[in-house]
């Protein structure tokens, strides 16, 4: 070791030791104090006051002062409570003679008891004045209480006169025999006396003769404890002989030494019948219009039916307002508000007539009741009539705004039938006028009806089925015309019910739209076929392009281009054919979700082509690769004789499309000798029975091998 480094001294730190033994002091004060300071002001504090008494320490004790005001700022700090000062004492002897600093022990030991006597010393002082401030400020808390609570209570006492002498209940304070010591000016309008000829009389002379013995009774059982109030009608009798029908609510006031007084609250029964008689109309109508509403409607029906004529029965129809959400949003909810009202009036005045109910459903949907007569006009003559009604202009701000409705009819139903399955059943019948277009009117049938019911029951039983594994995924091959060769394969929806069989992938795409089960499950399927097509490469060593159609509103997702992309997984984009409706393709968005997956890799198709032109242009202002000719021609061209304008029509448009740069697949091919003719037109692709139905992997799994 260089001698240099040998003989240096290193000085002890001695402010480290010092703020060692602050810091555990604080941690043994921590089990005996609540602080109310922060941790870091707590322990700087502390160590402060080590110094202190080290310094006062290595003074020989020659001023003690600076250890006492130590003390006081221990009570400063929070230092406060009977359990303080023995733990400090304890804590600090200790850790004041093991210091480096204080050693040896001998000579310091002396010193440092002077400096922690004169600390209690300072503490014990602060710590009585701190107790004794505590105690003055309690008491002046205490004696400011008391007189804040005498002042609130009068406060009270003047707010309840002031409550009691304005309330529009009448309030009647009596003595325990029925003698009326105050009454309010409500309980003076309602008898017809002033306050001050009712006081010291009895409310009994007030009552009806008929009730008065047994309300007596009444108040007995009040002041017996047996009720602890009581509330009943009663009659009472005015200054001018006229009876007041009132609501009369009686309890006992109590004090210290028992019941008192009786205090008795009497409301006014004509003012209030009538503002429930408000209250229920207001209940059962809309606010808007004054129509019935819904729930008012739905009890009249079932009253409608059961005393309709047995010949001519009754005619509910559910309407429904089009585009009456553009006129809001365009023209502003006080138009939208206007028209409601003016529909309501003109849907009145079409069955004025007629024993009928107008009401307004939710929105911007009606309903009529007619309970038909010998002279009710046909179903026909009253729609015609409404819409006529309806096409009238009305003007707004300026606006001239006139709407048409969409109408569901159900005629005569059974007078058996269900209220509640009567509303039903019109309001499916005017979703299928709905469906039908804008203005357009439909009548109930039961045959109808029942298909609807079937196909809404299987639509809301779908996801479930999805879940435990009814539906699955089966695949169709697409077939090279000419060769034969399978050149790719179609992803397909199949749900297998116990109770109906097999439901094929257009059923299933129907339901799912229904719902919006769509979008979730067609990205399921689309994952799973993907995974089917790795499969079949790794074990047969086929590469076969996957082919998914998509429907409208798949195509019209703002999230489609995502939801490819996470369905594909980990494919190869260029192995999967993503197919877009051409009725899709009239939205921007779509085009631009078409682009976007294109750029990214994929192929893409149109599906659904017809021989439109413009449908040709679309080929060449997006990129697609394929096309796939409507369903419904290739079936039409199959039994169309060989020089009918389709079938001309169609060898025209097959080389066009090619020329395009689009191949074309035909879906429907379904014996040779149509499969022959597209191969003469010079199709491309097959899809039929002819190239084999969908079937599960498995099978054609083997047709691969």
């Amino acid at each position: 070791m260089p001698e240099s480094i040998r003989g240096t001294h290193q000085p002890h730190d001695h402010a480290r030791d010092r703020l060692i033994l602050a810091r555990k002091w604080a941690y043994i004060l921590h089990d005996n104090v609540y602080f109310t300071v922060e941790q870091e002001q707590l322990d700087r504090g502390l160590s402060d006051v080590v110094d202190t008494l080290c310094a006062v320490a290595h003074a020989k004790a020659a001023d003690t002062q600076p250890a006492f005001d130590a003390g006081t700022k221990l009570v400063e700090l929070g230092c406060a409570g009977d359990a303080v000062l023995p733990c400090t004492m304890e804590t600090l002897t200790r850790g004041l003679l093991s210091l480096p600093e204080f050693q040896s022990v001998a000579t310091h030991a002396e010193p440092i008891m002077l400096a922690l006597g004169a600390l209690s010393s300072g503490f014990a002082k602060a710590y009585r004045q701190s107790t004794f401030d505590q105690q003055e400020t309690m008491k002046i808390s205490l004696l400011k209480a008391v007189r804040d609570a005498k002042w609130r209570l009068r406060q009270s006492e003047a707010q309840f006169d002031e409550v009691a002498m304005s309330s529009a209940s009448g309030i009647i304070i009596t003595e325990l025999d029925g003698r009326m010591v105050r009454t309010n000016g409500a309980v003076a309008d309602i008898l017809g006396y002033t306050n001050e000829q009712l006081t010291g009389r009895s409310l009994f002379d007030f009552v009806h003769p008929d009730s008065a013995a047994v309300l007596r009774e009444d108040y007995q059982e009040l002041l017996a404890g047996n009720k602890e109030r009581i509330r009943q009608p009663q009659r009472l009798l005015r200054e001018d002989g006229d009876i007041a029908r009132i609501t009369l609510t009686a309890s006992v006031l109590r004090n210290d030494s028992g019941p008192s007084h009786f205090v008795t609250v009497v409301e006014d029964g004509t003012e209030l019948m009538l503002l429930q008689g408000e209250l229920n109309r207001q209940a059962l109508h809309d606010v808007l219009t004054g129509l019935p509403n819904r729930q008012y409607f739905s009890t009249n029906v079932e009253i409608a039916l059961r005393r309709a004529d047995p010949e001519y029965g009754v005619t509910l129809i559910h309407l429904d307002l089009d585009a009456f959400a553009m006129i809001c949003n365009g023209l502003g909810r006080r138009v939208g508000d206007h028209l409601l009202v003016s529909v309501s009036q003109r849907l009145r005045a079409v069955v004025a007539a007629e024993k009928a109910m107008v009401a307004r459903f939710d929105g911007d949907e009606f309903g009529i009741l007619i309970e038909n007569t010998d002279t009710t006009p046909g179903v026909g003559t009253i729609v015609e009539d409404i819409n006529t009604e309806l096409a009238e202009p009305i003007y707004v701000e300026g606006h001239g705004v006139a709407v048409s409705a969409s109408i569901g009819v159900v005629h005569q139903p059974s007078r058996a039938m269900d209220p509640l399955e009567l509303l039903r059943a019109a309001d499916f019948t005017l979703r299928r006028a709905k469906a039908a277009g804008r203005g357009q009117w439909e009548l109930f049938h039961s045959d109808q009806d029942e298909r609807d019911r079937r196909t809404y029951t299987l639509a809301a039983a779908m996801p479930g089925a999805w879940e435990i594994g009814e539906i699955d995924v089966v695949y169709r091959p697409v077939v090279e015309l000419g060769s034969g060769r399978i050149a790719h394969v179609e992803a397909l929806l199949r749900w297998e019910r116990p109770d109906l069989g097999v439901l094929d992938h257009d059923q299933c795409l129907e339901l799912a739209e229904h719902t919006g089960l769509i979008l979730p499950l067609g990205e399921w399927m689309m994952h799973k076929a993907s995974g089917q097509t790795e499969w079949w490469r790794q074990r047969t060593g086929h590469v076969l392009p996957l082919v998914v159609g998509l429907t409208r509103n798949q195509a019209a997702d703002a999230d489609l281009v995502s939801r490819v992309l996470r369905a594909a997984g980990g494919a190869d984009p260029g192995q999967v054919i993503v197919g877009f409706p051409v009725a899709a393709m009239r939205s921007a968005e779509v085009v631009e979700s078409l682009k976007v997956l294109a750029d990214t890799g994929f192929q893409t198709m149109l599906d659904g082509f017809g021989t439109a032109p413009d449908e040709l242009a679309l080929i060449e202002d997006v990129p697609v690769g394929y096309v796939r000719l409507a369903r419904e021609l290739v079936e039409r061209q199959a039994r169309s004789p060989a020089g009918a304008p389709l079938t001309a029509a169609l060898t025209t448009l097959v080389p066009l499309v090619q020329q395009l740069g689009a191949s074309v697949v035909v879906d429907g091919v379904h014996d040779e000798e149509r499969e022959k003719w597209w191969d003469t037109v010079g199709a491309d692709f097959a899809i039929g029975d002819m190239s084999g139905g969908a079937r599960p992997p498995g099978d054609l799994s083997a047709r691969l091998t």
